[in-house]
Order: C-alpha cells, then structure tokens, then sequence
C-alpha cells in the first residue's frame, strides 16, 4: 500500500511539473510551490467526490478572485480606499454632498477608491473620484446593485457572485477604510473590517467613521460599542485606538494622510514582525519604543535595520529601513498605538510612498 501512495505521488508530480512547463514563467520561485499545492488540491477534491455544489463554489470564487487580481494588478503601488454606505442615500442628502465632496479631496491627495459600484454613497463616492480614479466592486443582487453610470462599463468595474469573494478585495487593496452611514451591510463590513485589524488578519489601516456635518449616526454606534462591548469587558480599552468617528472631512482625510507619514507597510518574516518606514528613525526613538512598548514583545527588542533576505519579491520597497522585532501577535491596539508613535515623532517624508500590495503586506 505504501508502495502505491509512492508511485501515486510520484506520478501527480511528473504530471504537475508537466503543467507548469507549458504554463508559463513564473515570476518569483516561491510561486511554484503555491501553484502546486493549488493543483494538489483541486486533485484532492476529485479524490474525495466533492459535491457537484462545492465544485461549482470554489470554481466561481477562484475564477472571480483571478479576474479581480488581474485587474488590480497594474495598480498595485498606488494607494487605495475603500468606502462602504447605503445604497438608499438620496442625491440631495447632506450625507451624499459629504460623501462626494470626501472622494474628491482623498484622491487629490494621491490615493484610488474602492466602491461597491452601486447607487446612494457609492454613486457619490465614484462622482467625487471620478472614473480614472476609482474601482467598481459590484456584487450580482435581483435588486438595488446595477453598476451606476461614474463607473458602469469601466475595465475596472469587477462583478462578484459572492459576498465574500467581494469582500476579500475591498480589504485586501485597502490602504483605509471610510464608512459612511447605512444599513446592515455597512454594519456588517464595518464591525468585519474592525475584526480583522483587530485580530491581525489583515495590515493595520485606518479606519474611518465619516458621518454628515452634525450628523449622529456615528456617534450613536459608538455610544453602543461603549456601553454594551466595552463597559461589558467584550473589548479592550486599546481597541477603541483601531477607528476614528467623525463628522468632518479634514479630520477623516488627516487620519489617513498621517497613518502613513512615516509607516509604510509591515509583514511578517517567520517569527519576525517587519515595519517598513518611509523615514529612518532615531536612535532616540527607537530606545523609547522598548521603554513603552516592551508589552507587545514575545521577546527581545525593538532593532532597526535593512531589508531582510525573505522580502527580496519587492525590490521597490528595498530601500526602506525596517523596524524589526518578534511580536506577540495578541496587542494589535497597542500596535496601533506604537504606530502613531512612530508617526508623531518620527521625520516624515514629503510625498505620499507607494503602497506595497503583495500577499505577504496584505491578509493574513
């Protein structure tokens, strides 16, 4: 029997090594590996007779997550984010004049939209980009989610089946998050966008909670969050540091614009957690940061240095010094803490840096 299992993998790795021959060059060597355990799996599917369902599941959802790479791909050094809200919201809305008025501002600033590319905020957000500026993430509904015109027949205007696969995307080339008022989907990419920051399964970004002039929407849920997750122990005090509310656009645009003043991007190297700067930090600061930080250490110390071995896929990024040590993977808040630190004190640098959208800067 073991002989069998030999000659059987033997031979799926004569027929994979034939299929990656006739593929195509790849562009990285680590590539293959993933490509072939991509191949061993769908060959594990056919071995466990999945469902006709399943198949069809995992086709849809990898056939849109390859076109919505595709798509990405070309600007993947440019800054982006992402904005969810109603569907509903009225053209004459104070809430939709914000929302325009906020897309207008943020891509002067340099960075893209993401929208879901229906009507209400959606509209506002993509008239205030305009076209060239901005993404449509649409999702297939009987209702409500025809592409509107800013974005409709745009090569950038991605159609999703799933939820999740849609959802996916809004993260993954998130550089921040804007919310602005509306119904349970705002709420539910709202609280799944905190959880992830939260629990490390994806960069850390800011989240932003734009709400009209004087309006108390936000301010309402944020009352909420205080009084039943907070006061009841079902969050931390630090988790509050993960989002900003707000009713001003200057303040939703500073707390985008001065996350990255001096961070740049970060990812994980094994056991190591990497903080790529736009600006090298003094030797000053960094001793500050093992005074105040020690708690957020699985141990060691805060060290600045080059880039690693493990990070030569972004030879763009190669240049930047590096905050390196071994993190806990637990105080997520209290990283976000040491990130302003890190922003407020640190020399910034005169441009916006290009954002580093690769699988290892992006989900966890």
């Amino acid at each position: 029997m073991a002989r069998l299992r030999s000659s059987r993998s033997s031979a799926t790795d004569a027929l994979i090594t034939q299929f990656l021959e006739h593929a195509g060059e790849l562009a990285h060597p680590r590539q293959e590996q993933y490509v072939r355990e991509i191949l061993i799996t769908v060959m594990r599917l056919v071995r466990d007779q999945a469902s006709l369902g399943d198949l069809k599941l995992i086709n849809t959802a990898l056939k849109e997550m390859r076109y919505a790479f595709k798509v990405f791909a070309p600007y993947r050094h440019v800054r982006k984010v992402s904005t969810f809200g109603s569907a509903r919201t009225e053209e004459t809305s104070p809430v939709y004049r914000q929302a325009k008025e906020f897309a207008q501002r943020i891509c002067r600033e340099g960075y893209m939209l993401l929208t879901g590319a229906g009507n209400g905020i959606m509209r506002a957000c993509q008239e205030g980009s305009g076209r060239d500026r901005s993404f449509g993430v649409n999702i297939r509904l009987p209702f409500e989610q025809e592409p509107n015109e800013f974005i409709s027949r745009d090569p950038k205007l991605i159609s999703f089946k799933y939820f999740f696969t849609r959802k996916l995307m809004f993260i993954k080339e998130a550089d921040a998050i804007v919310l602005f008022p509306g119904g349970f989907g705002t709420h539910d990419e709202g609280f799944e966008s905190l959880t992830l920051v939260q629990t490390g399964k994806s960069r850390p970004m800011p989240i932003v909670f734009l709400d009209a002039p004087r309006g108390t929407y936000w301010k309402t849920w944020k009352r909420y969050v205080q009084d039943h997750l907070l006061r009841c122990g079902l969050i931390s005090p630090v988790d509050m540091r993960l989002f900003k509310v707000t009713d001003r656009i200057d303040v939703a645009i500073d707390e985008i614009r001065t996350f990255y003043r001096v961070y740049h991007s970060s990812r994980y190297v094994g056991d190591r957690f990497v903080i790529r700067l736009s600006a090298p930090l003094s030797p000053a600061i960094v001793a500050e940061l093992n005074d105040e930080f020690q708690d957020i250490l699985k141990d060691g110390v805060f060290e600045v240095g080059a880039a690693l071995p493990e990070e030569e896929g972004e030879p763009e990024i190669a240049h930047l010094p590096r905050l390196v040590f071994r993190f806990n993977r637990l105080s997520f808040g209290r990283l976000r803490v040491m990130i302003d630190r890190i922003n407020r004190e640190g020399p910034a640098t005169a441009e916006l840096p290009p954002a580093s959208h690769t699988a290892e800067g992006g989900l966890v």
